[in-house]
């Protein structure tokens, strides 16, 4: 999976189309990705003690990697993520400047 937790990405597609948001957990299994403030969706939680009161919690739902595109740290462009070795180390190349992605 060429997105990783941490990765800055943009929505291509979906009711949050053009959202920019931090990745906050992978699922490489399954090929998905969870973006903070990103497909919110109402969970409702019962009350965990007698006399408290339930409640409707938003939590960020995953979404197919497909739907998303790294952004480059270095060019701030949404771009496809190419991998380079250099003495047994490989690491993440942007598409469109060449930069190496942390």
């Amino acid at each position: 999976m060429k997105i990783k937790k941490g990765d800055q990405v943009q929505i291509i597609s979906g009711k949050d189309r053009e959202k920019r948001g931090k990745v906050l957990r992978v699922f490489p299994k399954i090929m998905k990705v969870t973006v903070e403030k990103v497909n919110i969706i109402k969970k409702h939680v019962r009350p965990k003690k007698e006399g408290a009161k339930g409640q409707r919690v938003e939590i960020p739902a995953p979404m197919d990697v497909s739907n998303v595109m790294l952004i480059c740290p270095k060019c701030g462009k949404m771009t496809r993520v190419g991998f380079k070795t250099e003495n047994k180390n490989k690491f993440r190349i942007c598409k469109k400047c060449g930069s190496e992605i942390a």
